[in-house]
């Protein structure tokens, strides 16, 4: 249900502001919102951004406004978030705006939405840098008591933040969704797409047969088990490596102790930061996608993984395993032997490996961005109206 406001379209700030310049799953979520809101006609959209990163946000939104003037170091654009945003917004005079990165301008008048992409600093602060930690939990409260309404993106992102918070406001579940022109199976004839995504493989140094796994290399996706369970397996599976890709995070000694540790560690490739173009690449061409996270608020790549058509092995009990339902292999979080069973399994091949594959190709389907982005629309609305009737 969209209501017009007067006839004209929706005035809405957006804060892109937390954005780093290698986006991964909420950077993500927040780029490709942008893109889709902006191509609604009952949007009026502002992105507001860091002073050197107002290019990108005019390349995502080419009919949107820009406001680039927040600070590029990351205590300082939190302060400004507080003190010279609410000026910003009253003098604007929007209708709605959203932060989409657990936090929001608690002096502004307008009506606000926040998304809370999941409760771990809260539940598991022993994954987040410790000033993060108390940071963000404070900012999840105040969203929590002072928001219009609360944007989550699974179920059991939902559930936490009313379990933990007790919101009196809206919890308002809207799953990402998934870039289908980039992410999706190679036709059996072509020929021109096989030989880019074996080029880009080439230039990434990365041999199939491999086992990949693409996201942060931060303590909460569980890489260290993850290079584990691949030594158990290597040395029966002599021709399969282990690709992972992503920007290192925080706590990488661990993973660098793993890697250092393993008795095939030769054959363990860091790839870092890839491009979207090289991660559909690396997707399509793996014997196996594993995702070993032990909790997600949802787990984008899974998602991406089963678009691409790869055999995908994730953690059970998880965002993940209630995104992949019965399309991936699921294991018990840090149980290295389950993981190195699965591994094994899906390498092998077989019938129930590709009914999982096809089933996901279906699955994945059923999430779009331009889907998420209606959804939004519909959230700012609803806060936007309540808002006026007060």
């Amino acid at each position: 249900m969209t209501v017009h406001h007067g006839h004209r379209p929706l005035q809405v700030t957006l804060d892109a502001s937390a954005v780093p310049d290698h986006p991964t799953g909420a950077g993500r979520y927040v780029l490709e919102l942008v893109t889709r809101l902006s191509r609604l006609p009952e949007v009026d959209l502002t992105i507001l951004c860091r002073r050197d990163d107002g290019a990108r946000w005019h390349t995502a939104s080419p009919g949107g406004s820009v406001i680039d003037k927040a600070p590029p170091a990351r205590p300082l654009r939190l302060a400004w978030e507080q003190v010279e945003l609410p000026r910003i917004l009253d003098h604007l005079g929007i209708d709605v705006h959203h932060g989409p990165h657990y936090t929001m301008p608690a002096r502004a008048e307008a009506p606000k939405v926040v998304t809370l992409h999941d409760m771990t600093f809260f539940d598991h602060p022993e994954w987040h840098e410790r000033a993060k930690v108390l940071f963000f939990r404070k900012a999840i409260r105040a969203a929590a008591s002072k928001a219009d309404a609360l944007i989550t993106p699974s179920a059991a992102a939902a559930d936490r933040v009313r379990e933990v918070l007790a919101p009196e406001i809206p919890v308002h579940l809207i799953p990402h969704g998934v870039d289908h022109a980039r992410f999706h199976p190679l036709d059996a004839d072509d020929v021109e797409g096989a030989a880019d995504d074996e080029a880009a493989r080439k230039r990434l140094g990365v041999r199939q047969p491999y086992v990949t796994f693409v996201g942060t290399l931060e303590p909460r996706k569980d890489v260290p088990n993850l290079v584990r369970a691949f030594d158990a397996v290597a040395g029966h599976l002599p021709d399969l490596n282990l690709v992972l890709a992503g920007a290192p995070g925080w706590g990488m000694e661990a993973i660098e102790a793993a890697i250092g540790s393993s008795t095939h560690r030769s054959r363990v490739r860091r790839v870092g930061y890839i491009s979207e173009e090289d991660k559909v690449a690396l997707l399509r061409g793996a014997s196996v996608v594993v995702y070993p996270s032990r909790e997600e608020g949802f787990g984008l790549p899974v998602l991406e993984a089963l678009a691409s058509g790869g055999p995908l092995v994730t953690t059970s009990g998880t965002a993940m395993a209630a995104v992949v339902d019965d399309a991936a292999l699921l294991f018990t979080p840090t149980h290295v032997d389950e993981l190195a069973a699965a591994l094994e399994d899906v390498v092998q091949g077989g019938a129930a490996v590709e009914a999982r594959r096809r089933r996901g190709l279906d699955l994945a389907a059923r999430y779009t961005w331009d889907a998420s982005a209606q959804a939004h629309l519909e959230v700012y609305e609803a806060a936007a109206t309540t808002a006026a009737a007060r």
